[in-house]
């Protein structure tokens, strides 16, 4: 089971605002959130989950390390009152960095998740900054997710690697790595990152490999090819069908 201390990035962007994403990007990105809290908490009861902001005024913590899902709403919640600004992922991914570094529990390995649904702009437009930045996550062994939708969207440059892909690709080691883009469409962004190899590696600690379905590309939907709704067998993982069911009723 992985044995983790994970921040999650948001994006508080005046582009969340965008309806393209129903409701609106910002809640698509809360059930997302709330997808990968639970995940994370259920893979490991040790695991704990932080999360902060990077656009409004700036950088803000909101929470450091919680295995409690109510700071978390509370979080999203005051998150949602502040939508505004740029976003400034080199300065959030910092800041990620250091809350990760004075985590309580030193066997936890870190990981960073960044939710980007806006523009590359400054030094998170400039693939040679971001390299730069991914290899000194590499070298402290923390671990870098990107969720890319929406303006987030790269267009990939002449030799097909757009700067998203090159800094997840320098901040990979043995795999441990991911960029799942997310087009806009009929699927939920939480649907999405539950069968996406972001969060494959949690749910595979209590459900066999058959289950998991629709993990070949980051746009699949989370039923997979198998007859159980949200791709989850309820027998297996009652508490995973429950919160999915809720996360499709809301």
């Amino acid at each position: 089971m992985p044995l983790e201390a994970t921040m999650m990035i948001i994006d508080n962007s005046e582009f969340m605002r965008n309806g393209d994403y129903q409701p609106t990007r910002f809640e698509a990105q809360s059930d997302a959130v709330n997808t990968v809290f639970q995940t994370k908490i259920d893979s490991n009861p040790e695991n704990t989950v932080g999360i902060m902001t990077m656009a409004g005024k700036g950088p803000e913590v909101l929470v450091t390390h919680t295995k409690d899902l109510g700071q978390i709403l509370q979080a999203l919640h005051s998150a949602s009152s502040k939508i505004g600004g740029e976003i400034d992922i080199p300065t959030s991914i910092a800041i990620a960095q250091l809350a990760l570094k004075h985590r309580e529990n030193k066997n936890l390995r870190q990981r960073i998740i960044v939710f980007v649904a806006s523009p590359l702009d400054g030094q998170a437009a400039d693939e040679k900054s971001m390299v730069k930045l991914a290899k000194k996550l590499k070298k402290n062994n923390v671990a870098v997710d990107v969720v890319c939708y929406g303006d987030g969207i790269e267009e990939t440059t002449d030799d097909n690697k757009s700067v998203l892909r090159a800094f997840v690709d320098s901040a990979s080691s043995g795999d441990n790595s991911h960029l799942v883009t997310i087009p806009s469409g009929a699927h939920l962004l939480s649907d999405v990152l539950i069968s996406s190899p972001i969060l494959s590696g949690d749910r595979s600690s209590s459900i066999p490999d058959e289950l998991l379905g629709g993990t070949d590309g980051p746009a699949a939907s989370g039923s997979g090819g198998n007859t159980f709704e949200f791709g989850v067998d309820p027998s297996l993982d009652p508490e995973l069908a429950m919160v999915l069911s809720m996360l499709m009723l809301s």
